[in-house]
């Protein structure tokens, strides 16, 4: 047992001294702006419609994922998955911090608003329990969904290198996974919390997949060709060899 922990902690090691600093560095920044942007709705002309503006990044974080998944597969990805997570927590402990020390954000000067306004941002960064808590949970989970589910539908496809392979992979895994994000953090945070319907939590669910899915698809080719540049500079090649040891 504790040689297999220790066997696990190594790879662990070898995993992110091997995943590219960029590719990572954006996971990370992309986790924690999603869920800071989420703090603001979208104003629709439809009630039984709710967006928030996370979903104007949060297609980063999936992109990342299918990613890593492809070249390094659906553990190594939700490893990664875990550690954006708890940073994004550190940060949240950061800004609550802020949010506690007595002073004067920059926005705030507004003639006879500055205490209601800095109220605000403060409470704005500072977040909630139940809005961390919630968009923690659908993170992990959406992250398994979409790191498990992409590779699985690899499984049944040719030519692993395609770049119509690795479309397929990433369409539908992010489908899948923004899916169950954006529907479990609707049920555990809005419709608990903040009044939303049973339909409004659903459509918000579909809408904001369909227009996340939009945005990989339009960055799908770029990821696809860091993808191509990973296996050509063999990226990860000491990761792999030590996997094939474990094997062994």
């Amino acid at each position: 047992m504790i040689n297999k922990l220790k066997s696990e902690i190594r790879e662990m090691k070898l995993l992110f001294r091997s995943i590219p600093s960029l590719m990572m560095t954006l996971f990370i920044v992309s986790v924690i702006a999603m869920n800071l942007l989420a703090n603001k709705s979208i104003q629709l002309p439809w009630e039984f419609l709710a967006l928030d503006c996370g979903i104007l990044i949060s297609w980063l974080s999936f992109l990342s994922m299918d990613v890593i998944t492809k070249h390094f597969g659906p553990k190594a990805a939700t490893q990664a998955s875990i550690v954006a997570a708890l940073i994004n927590l550190g940060m949240c402990l950061i800004f609550f911090i802020a949010s506690r020390i007595p002073g004067i954000w920059s926005e705030s000067y507004v003639p006879g608003m500055e205490t209601v306004i800095n109220h605000s941002l403060d409470a704005t960064f500072g977040g909630v329990w139940y809005v961390l808590l919630g968009s923690t949970i659908a993170f992990l989970i959406s992250s398994i969904v979409n790191n498990y589910s992409n590779a699985l539908i690899g499984k049944f496809c040719k030519d692993q290198t395609s770049f119509k392979t690795f479309m397929t992979r990433t369409y539908i895994s992010t489908a899948l996974g923004q899916f169950c994000d954006n529907l479990l953090f609707a049920l555990i945070v809005s419709h608990q919390f903040f009044g939303w319907t049973l339909l409004q939590c659903i459509t918000c669910a579909i809408t904001g997949m369909l227009v996340e899915l939009l945005c990989e698809v339009i960055f799908a080719y770029p990821g696809y060709r860091i993808l191509k540049s990973w296996r050509k500079e063999q990226v990860g090649k000491a990761f792999f060899a030590y996997q094939e040891q474990r094997k062994q």
